[in-house]
């Protein structure tokens, strides 16, 4: 995630404090890791830094002065090029998972590593169910719903590759200690 473009788009819609800011983070987007205050001051002081916000004044709403933030125009051009920018999509396999089984298959025996795969699923499988809840409880707001399905589509993708390498394990053990 990209937290100074994130604090970018939520000063699009107009002037905050860090404290607002983190509190618009956390609320749309609900299931990703809440960002802390630290994070969001000193991603403020690089914005800043870089002219892409500028302090727009001091609010006190009965606590401490604070200092609000907005958008410059380079601000606004660096989240239009942001938003225009397609991610692409990841060139390595980077996950903990991935490396888990193949160390696995490295220095276990199949039983283990297959072990190790079914205890994954089960976690994988768990969480899955968890998001389902959090998706369909009469709670849920649309940042919800839309956060858990996101969250739900990639534990799918890992449990596919879960099954799938469960079935493969003892030939891939096998390879690996050719």
């Amino acid at each position: 995630m990209s937290t100074p473009h994130v604090l970018l788009g939520l000063l699009a819609t107009g002037r905050k404090h860090g404290y607002e800011l983190k509190r618009a983070h956390d609320e749309r987007l609900p299931r990703a890791r809440p960002l802390a205050f630290g994070q969001v001051y000193a991603t403020l002081g690089r914005l800043e830094r870089d002219g892409l916000v500028a302090a727009a004044g001091q609010d006190r709403d009965g606590g401490p002065e604070r200092t609000s933030y907005a958008l410059t125009e380079d601000g606004h051009a660096a989240l239009d090029r942001w938003l225009t920018t397609v991610e692409p999509p990841m060139p390595y396999v980077a996950s903990t998972l991935f490396a888990k089984v193949v160390v696995a298959l490295l220095v276990a025996d199949v039983d283990r590593a297959r072990s190790y795969l079914v205890a994954q699923r089960g976690a994988h499988t768990a969480r899955l169910r968890e998001l389902t809840a959090v998706k369909n409880a009469p709670s849920a707001t649309l940042d919800d719903v839309v956060a858990a399905d996101f969250a739900i589509a990639h534990l799918d993708a890992d449990l596919r590759w879960l099954h799938t390498t469960l079935a493969r394990v003892a030939d891939w053990h096998r390879e690996v200690h050719a």
